[in-house]
């Protein structure tokens, strides 16, 4: 159902709603702006490669970003019109983004620990029975929140707004959602950490050299980002989702910032720091082979420069 009104009591609520969608226009140039600083590298270490399940993830990750801030600002447009049923999609759709999209994640990561664990078939099934108990359970509260959400349309001295409404027991279940998410990527990060620090004890043991440079240094300084940027997103998410139930309008503002902050650090999590858990071993595997091209080269030169003295020497 639309709703027309002219109040000018409303004008209030006709800025707070266009604040927040400085956040998510911000959003949106933040996943397009790393797009383009890393196009170039993109093309040379994934379109150019040979392709796998990676690849695949990869590329999906990156452009459901571009389409999730798309159709998260297409909300906030004051003048485009949207029927109820549109603004319920317009919702819905990065919602089942989010979740399609950690669902990506969560494989890349259990790919991660796969690795540093040497290939451990134990530490595979431990990781897919978690990670697959906590996706079930994510996929059914986006369900429930889905069949929940209603959108309306709602025209404000000319100005269009889209606003949806979710029950209370589906904000409860967002949250049991996150915490558990929360849950998994604590886990993941301390199978991670406890990995690094058996490894770096052994190179210590054999090695007294330096080791900035091993694959294992990569692999946890992308993965602590990630999680404190997913840390930063729980906070938010937990905050807005309590603090609804005490809403008043001297702390709207504040919760606006909040949610704000939230859409930031969550397109953030998904777009651009997730596709740079999988560019990020890319670039560096790409390094070593180039280190190890140059490495060859030299020592053939210098064998060619020996071999040509030598001749001429002996002469």
């Amino acid at each position: 159902m639309t709703i027309v009104s002219n109040d000018p009591t409303l004008w209030p609520a006709i800025e707070e709603y266009r604040f927040f969608s400085y956040f998510v226009v911000a959003a949106f140039v933040m996943v397009t702006h790393d797009w383009a600083l890393t196009f170039a590298k993109e093309v040379q270490l994934i379109w150019m490669q040979r392709w796998s399940l990676m690849t695949v993830l990869y590329l999906s990750v990156r452009y459901l970003g571009i389409f999730y801030a798309a159709i998260s600002i297409l909300g906030y447009v004051p003048t485009i019109s949207l029927t109820d049923k549109v603004s319920t999609i317009v919702y819905a759709v990065p919602l089942w983004t989010s979740v399609v999209v950690f669902s990506m994640l969560g494989v890349i990561t259990i790919a991660r620990l796969y690795a540093m664990y040497r290939r451990s078939r134990k530490i595979l099934i431990f990781l897919i029975v978690i990670f697959l108990a906590n996706n079930i359970f994510s996929e059914v509260v986006a369900v429930i929140i889905t069949l929940q959400l209603s959108g309306e349309e709602f025209i404000l001295s000319g100005t269009y707004q889209c606003s949806t409404v979710l029950a209370e027991d589906g904000l409860l279940l967002d949250s049991i959602a996150w915490i558990l998410g929360t849950v998994w990527e604590v886990l993941v990060l301390c199978l991670a950490m406890w990995s690094a620090i058996k490894h770096f004890s052994k190179l210590r043991q054999y090695s007294s050299g330096d080791i900035v440079g091993d694959c294992f240094t990569v692999l946890m300084k992308t993965h602590v980002v990630y999680f404190a940027n997913f840390a930063a997103i729980s906070c938010f998410q937990l905050v807005f989702n309590f603090s609804r139930p005490f809403l008043t309008d001297q702390n709207f503002l504040e919760l606006l910032v909040y949610s704000g902050l939230h859409q930031i650090f969550t397109v953030m999590q998904l777009f651009v720091l997730g596709p740079r858990l999988i560019l990020s071993i890319r670039e560096y595997y790409a390094n070593l082979v180039t280190d190890s091209d140059a490495a060859t080269g030299m020592t053939s030169i210098a064998f060619q420069e020996h071999v040509h003295t030598s001749t001429g020497s002996g002469v």
